[in-house]
C-alpha cells in the first residue's frame, strides 16, 4: 500500500490509466518506442530505457534500448550490459535478491528501505563516462527467481525517489506484457540467436577510459602476486595511494577484492 509520499495525485491517476490503456495497442518496436515517449514520461521522465529479457535455453539475458537523447549511444549501452560489472547487469542481480525496485544515483547512500533498494553507490565520474545515470530500475521474475524481463530507466530528470520505485511497481507489470508482445512479433519469423554478440573492440576503449592507466599499473602488479607496500616501493608512492586505486578498480569493475580485479581486467585483457 502506498504511504502519502508515494501516492499518486488524481492526474497522475488519469495518466496511469492512459499508460495502461495505450499499452494495449503496443505490437511494435516503434509502438513501444512512442508509449514510452507519452504519458510515460509525465509519470517517470527519462532519457534512456534499456530492457532485459530472457529468450527459451538461454542462461544470459538479451538487451534491447530505447533512446531520446544524442549523449547516449549503441557503445554506451553495450558496455553498460557487459560482463557481470556492467552497471545494468549489477543493478539486476542486486534485484535478484528480494525482487523490489533498485534506485542507483552518485549521490544516493546505500540503504535498504523495504519497498525499494539503493544497493551500492557509483562515483559521480564513472557515470557520467557511462552517460548512464540516475536510475530507477524493477523487472518480473518466474517462480523460481528467474528474470524474464527487467526494466532499467536512467538519466531520469532529478535524483530517483520513493515516487520513482512506487510507480515502477504499478508500470512494469503493463510494460512486461507489452514489451512480451513486441519481442514476440521481432523473433517470430527469425531464428533466435545461439549467444549475445561479441562485445567489439570499441567497448574495451570505454572500460580503458573508466579504468586509469595508473589504476591498470596497479593491477599488473597485484596480477603479479606483489602486495601493496611492495607496489608502493615499486612505484616510489604511499601505500594508501596504492590502496586508494586499488578500492577505485575494485568499485568500477563491480568486484569485491583486489584479487578479484586483478582477474576481472585480466580477462577483459586490460593489463596487456
Amino acid at each position: 500500500m502506498a504511504n502519502n509520499q508515494s501516492a499518486l495525485t488524481e492526474e497522475e491517476s488519469v495518466l496511469l490509466l492512459d499508460v495502461f490503456e495505450e499499452s494495449l495497442r503496443v505490437f511494435k518496436r516503434e509502438q513501444f518506442f512512442s508509449w514510452l515517449q507519452g504519458s510515460m514520461q509525465s509519470l517517470i521522465p527519462h532519457e534512456v530505457l534499456i530492457c532485459g529479457f530472457a529468450l527459451k535455453n538461454q542462461s544470459q539475458l538479451h538487451f534491447d534500448s530505447f533512446v531520446s537523447t544524442r549523449y547516449v549511444n549503441h557503445q554506451h549501452v553495450r558496455f553498460a550490459t557487459s560482463y557481470e560489472s556492467g552497471i545494468v547487469n549489477r543493478v539486476i542481480n542486486a534485484w535478484k535478491k528480494d525482487l523490489c525496485p533498485i534506485l542507483v544515483s552518485h549521490t544516493l547512500e546505500e540503504v535498504d528501505y523495504g519497498p525499494y533498494r539503493v544497493p551500492f553507490v557509483e562515483s559521480e565520474k564513472v557515470l557520467n563516462q557511462l552517460e548512464i545515470r540516475n536510475i530507477a530500475a524493477h523487472g518480473v521474475s518466474n517462480k523460481e527467481g528467474d528474470v524474464i524481463t527487467f526494466f532499467s530507466f536512467s538519466r531520469i530528470a532529478g535524483e530517483p525517489n520513493p515516487r520513482h520505485a512506487y510507480i515502477l511497481q504499478l508500470l512494469v507489470p503493463q510494460m512486461h506484457h507489452a514489451f512480451l508482445r513486441v519481442m514476440n512479433n521481432i523473433y517470430r519469423y527469425k531464428n533466435i540467436p545461439t549467444k549475445l554478440d561479441q562485445i567489439p573492440p570499441t567497448i574495451l576503449k570505454i572500460e580503458k577510459q573508466l579504468i586509469s592507466p595508473r589504476e591498470i599499473e596497479v593491477l599488473r602488479w597485484v596480477n603479479s602476486g606483489k602486495t601493496n607496500p611492495e607496489i608502493a616501493d615499486i612505484l616510489y608512492v604511499s601505500v594508501n595511494t596504492i590502496k586508494n586505486h586499488v578500492h577505485n578498480a575494485i568499485a568500477k569493475l563491480g568486484v569485491e577484492n583486489r584479487s578479484q580485479a586483478a582477474n576481472k581486467a585480466q580477462e577483459m585483457e586490460l593489463l596487456k
